[in-house]
């Protein structure tokens, strides 16, 4: 038996914001996921485990609207406020906060953040 090398074995490494793009840009200007794939040289399949993951890991949501967002809440209690948070208040902004069990809370961003911790634990601890 006569065996011919067609070529190397590649292995990608691709990271989140990577995948992301790649994720997103099925059905823009009606791309489809095959398309998409082979654009990319993967596989569909491939695609689908990506949507998986980021979709775990908060960074995609299928309605594309909501995505995740880190937050640094700063604790009264513990440590002093930043003389800049001190001195300027942005607009209040509506948030959403999506916990364990599809549990959602929504609560306006100037919520004092021991009452919002509090909330947290209280609706987690069900």
């Amino acid at each position: 038996m006569r065996g011919e090398i067609l070529g190397i074995e590649r292995r990608r490494f691709w990271h989140d914001d990577e995948k992301l793009e790649i994720v997103m840009s099925v059905d823009v200007g009606g791309a489809s996921v095959t398309q998409v794939a082979q654009r990319h040289e993967i596989r569909r399949q491939q695609i689908y485990a990506w949507r998986h993951d980021l979709k775990k890991k908060g960074l995609w949501s299928p309605d594309g609207g909501a995505l995740f967002c880190p937050l640094d809440i700063p604790m009264a209690g513990r440590n002093p406020l930043p003389q800049w948070l001190a001195t300027e208040t942005p607009p209040p902004t509506a948030v959403e906060l999506r916990l364990r069990d599809s549990r959602c809370l929504h609560f306006d961003s100037t919520m004092d953040p021991v009452a919002l911790t509090a909330l947290i634990r209280a609706v987690e601890a069900e």
